[in-house]
């Protein structure tokens, strides 16, 4: 069924939500930064680790952060019906960007010989900008996916059925209200089934 103008959301109210979506996305992740960059400080200074046993470390206890913040504040009107699954694509998408991240700091610490404390946190840096785009892209594409809108067919077919009800009533023939009715819960179960 072709869809009107009407039906359709503009392009700016599409953008604002994106802007709003964006802007939450960036408070959940600068408290994720906060967490990994302290974490990932206390582990090279104060523990003597490695830096990239440091950065797993730091990267995976700010993963551990972030969903929350993202389940239950950002993403918490969308669709949570299949938690293990969401979980599952979380940790494999927030793994890639670790990787990525890690990857940078690799690079930067073996490749490039730029091994001190603000160098690695300089490569910890870039690493971590580019995660976080992928990490936005796929947390929003993928795991944390919109509840799908109700077809405008459905809609109408079910207020139909329920005016047929409506009208049933009104002139008080019982049967034809029965009858109404029954065809209001076909309608919905059919709709039901759709989604």
């Amino acid at each position: 069924m072709a869809t009107t103008a009407a039906s359709k959301p503009p392009l700016v109210q599409k953008l604002r939500g994106l802007t709003g979506e964006v802007v939450k996305f960036g408070i959940v992740g600068l408290s994720g930064v906060v967490i990994n960059f302290a974490v990932f400080w206390v582990c090279i200074n104060g523990l003597g680790l490695a830096s990239l046993r440091s950065n797993i470390a730091a990267t995976v206890i700010a993963i551990a952060t972030n969903y929350l913040g993202y389940r239950y504040w950002l993403y918490r009107d969308r669709d949570a019906a299949s938690r293990k699954r969401e979980i599952t694509l979380f940790l494999v998408f927030s793994g890639i960007g670790m990787l990525i991240e890690t990857g940078v700091l690799a690079f930067t610490v073996y490749v490039l010989h730029l091994d001190s404390h603000y160098e690695q946190l300089g490569a910890k840096v870039i690493g971590l900008a580019v995660a976080t785009v992928f990490r936005f892209v796929s947390y929003r594409t993928w795991v944390f996916t919109a509840l799908p809108e109700p077809e405008p067919a459905a809609v109408a077919s079910t207020a139909d059925a329920a005016h047929a009800a409506h009208a049933a009533h009104a002139a008080d023939g019982q049967e034809l209200a029965a009858q109404a009715e029954l065809m209001l819960v076909t309608e919905q179960i059919r709709y039901a089934k759709a989604e």
